[in-house]
């Protein structure tokens, strides 16, 4: 099914995009062609910097024109001519955000940042552009308003429903007076986005520790150490070691460092991060409070909050918040208990002093070890990333029937990325394209994601796959070696390949209900759910070998690590539902008189939040709800997206963690099944009833 209007031939479009003078006839723009590469990758080494402006204006134009000649198509408006075209609006656009967005988080130098601050408000006046064009919305309403006429299948009917509801949240039902309005807010809003990311990076990327003199890196793994070391000569302090706020450096000084001062240092210079100087964020997300609220003014709601949630499945702030406190209440409870323990142990070693949030960590591992007989740094010679990268993909090829070949001679835009060519394990027939980049750099914000450069879907040219990519910031190996990961970055990997198995075994026939592109509260059923399987026997004994002498992690270690899974769950749970607490506060707020400091303190009273345990992220660090819209009145959908999941691994378990029936059954129903329908139906036709809240109170040990 392909639409005539997409043929759009650009010819001067090209010539007038096209870089002028001597650089024209040597260089030619990748993004305004097809790529000619193997499955489409991105032809990384042939992109430029000085390529993302034209792109984007070539692909500005190009929608334009297919805007138009959707607008003035005569015929009555249906699915072929109205809604497949918006599927493939611009395969420019397409093409230049697709690797524009990639670079903005993992390839972020001065000079693309320089660039961005010219590219997002023309990717805004492209959004715009789109999203309120009234006489696009009219076609689309008429296709909506007359569904049952046109007798449109199942999945055509949800993808009419989805782009309706998305241009009515976008503004297209305003008045032109409205529409103005919100032009001006969403401009604005995407410069403060702007800014708070590079605050968030410069800030990051100026603080450092340096120690000089070794005893007071007592306690920490050689590993750490030798980084430290490696870091210090990095900047001419050779002799001498520093530790900087990413989390392969901040992490091990917390867990691991006797030095309290040292504890202390580095978690307050994580906790204040941007939060004064040059890289103050704090007037920067007063600013996105006060617009947000006018935004959610102009699209007739109350506050923020309510215009998020109504497009998700909890529907209210009320029902998300309520969700929230009814984990949050037995979290803090269990965390008193683990601080009960912690403190224990500090007064029999006559420390004198109360547990503060920078002993959390270092004390939570004596109490762990003193009760499982278990240290992570006796773990982790067990997780060397090639390691696990193998339980990883062996777990998906007995799961889910697909194999990872590595493709060394694909485009990358970094020499540590590996590419892999995901194939089905039985016929060969490629399936996707999975790309990994995991170590931490000065260019690349903190955290981890999964994205896509391609979604799968009906393109202008046919069916295409994904070429899906996941981005970590884990431990770098040293000379001596390899990178061995830590418990929670194990956690991370198996995560964010579980955001990559929905998209990479998308069976969705339409780009937008294919993959990923599902409720915010839904989408990370997929990814916590794959956390499950990556310290499951079965599994361990696989890939868990030790990286010296080859030797597969014992039984007493598995027995151990499955007996601790539900420590210092309080401590967790109450810092992540924290967090969403204070997401869904801030999105109630109008945003007048509000200072920063103040406003989180007051929310922290009201929740009774241990003095022990902090936010998982303080505001101006925040960047899931402060530097995009992506999880904005949206940090509740990881809790709400666990109820799903721990009720879905309850089946896992019972019927046996690699029955096949049970993962063809996840497997059709949601990982392959994208927005094709309603998410509660396809979690109900998986598990066989709604989901059970309970089952997550189970699952970390409250219940």
């Amino acid at each position: 099914m392909k639409s005539n209007l997409l043929k759009f031939a650009a010819a001067a479009l090209l010539c007038a995009a096209s870089t002028s003078g001597t650089m024209a006839q040597t260089h030619a723009n990748p993004f305004l062609t097809p790529y000619t590469t193997k499955f489409q990758i991105p032809p990384f080494e042939d992109i430029r910097t000085s390529d993302f402006i034209p792109a984007i204006k070539a692909g500005i134009e190009e929608q334009k024109q297919n805007i138009s000649n959707i607008t003035r198509n005569r015929a009555l408006p249906d699915f072929d001519n109205t809604i497949i075209p918006l599927e493939n609006l611009s395969p420019i656009l397409d093409r230049v955000s697709g690797v524009f967005y990639h670079y903005q988080s993992a390839l972020n130098t001065d000079e693309f940042a320089a660039m961005a601050e010219e590219a997002i408000p023309l990717l805004n006046e492209a959004a715009n552009q789109l999203n309120l064009d009234e006489a696009l919305f009219q076609r689309i309403k008429a296709v909506y308003d007359n569904m049952d006429r046109l007798k449109l299948d199942k999945v055509q009917r949800r993808v009419v429903e989805k782009y309706y509801r998305g241009f009515v949240e976008q503004g297209a039902a305003l008045s032109p007076e409205k529409k103005a309005e919100l032009v001006k807010v969403n401009d604005e809003l995407s410069k403060l986005f702007i800014q708070f990311n590079k605050n968030l990076l410069n800030a990051t990327n100026s603080f450092f520790i340096t120690v000089y003199d070794k005893a007071d890196l007592a306690g920490l793994p050689e590993t750490s150490v030798a980084q430290a070391a490696e870091e210090a000569k990095k900047r001419k302090l050779d002799g001498l070691w520093v530790f900087t706020l990413h989390n392969p450096s901040r992490l091990p000084v917390l867990q691991y460092a006797d030095n309290r001062g040292l504890r202390e240092a580095i978690y307050k210079g994580y906790t204040t991060l941007a939060s004064y100087g040059a890289n103050n964020n704090y007037p920067v997300i007063e600013q996105i409070v006060k617009l947000r609220a006018e935004k959610a003014r102009i699209m007739g709601f109350d506050t923020f909050a309510q215009m998020m949630t109504s497009r998700v499945m909890a529907k209210t702030p009320e029902a998300a918040t309520d969700l929230l406190l009814q984990v949050f209440e037995p979290a803090v409870k269990r965390s008193h208990e683990e601080v009960a323990d912690m403190q224990a142990i500090v007064d029999a070693e006559n420390g004198g002093f109360k547990i503060q949030p920078w002993d959390y960590y270092y004390y939570a591992g004596k109490v762990k070890k003193q009760k499982y007989n278990i240290d992570e740094n006796e773990v982790r010679p067990y997780f060397a990333l090639e390691n696990v990268l193998q339980g990883l993909f062996n777990a998906a090829e007995r799961l889910y029937g697909i194999k990872m070949v590595e493709m060394p001679d694909a485009p990358k835009y970094m020499d540590e990325v590996t590419v892999y060519e995901v194939q089905d394990a039985k016929t060969g027939k490629h399936v996707a394209v999975f790309m990994t980049d995991y170590f931490p750099r000065a260019s690349k914000v903190q955290g981890a994601w999964m994205e896509q450069l391609q979604s799968s879907g009906l393109y202008e040219d046919g069916e295409r796959r994904p070429i899906v990519y996941n981005v970590g910031n884990f431990t770098r190996p040293t000379a001596d070696t390899p990178a061995l990961l830590t418990i929670d970055e194990v956690e991370t990997t198996f995560h964010e390949f579980g955001h990559a198995l929905q998209a990479i075994l998308s069976q969705a026939p339409y780009r937008s209900v294919a993959g990923t592109n599902v409720d915010r509260d839904y989408v990370e059923l997929s990814s916590q759910m794959n956390e499950h399987f990556a310290f499951t026997p079965e599994l361990l004994k696989t890939y868990a070998k030790h990286y010296k002498t080859g030797e597969v992690i014992p039984d007493e270690l598995i027995e151990k690590l499955n007996e601790s899974s539900k420590f210092n769950q309080g401590f967790v749970t109450t810092e992540l539902a924290g967090a969403a607490l204070l997401d869904m506060a801030w999105a109630r707020e109008n945003g007048d008189s509000i200072k920063v400091d103040e406003f989180e303190a007051k929310v922290a009273k009201e929740l009774g939040m241990p003095e022990e345990i902090t936010f998982r992220y303080r505001s101006p660090y925040f960047k899931h709800i402060f530097g995009d819209d992506g999880y904005a009145a949206g940090y509740y959908t990881y809790l709400w997206a666990q109820v799903l999941e721990a009720d879905a691994w309850e089946l896992f378990q019972k019927n046996g963690v690699f029955n096949p029936k049970t993962a063809a059954s996840y497997k059709k129903n949601i990982l392959e099944s994208g927005d094709t329908e309603d998410p509660m139906v396809l979690f109900q036709r998986f598990r066989g009833h709604k989901p059970d809240s309970h089952a997550l109170l189970r699952l970390r040990g409250f219940e």
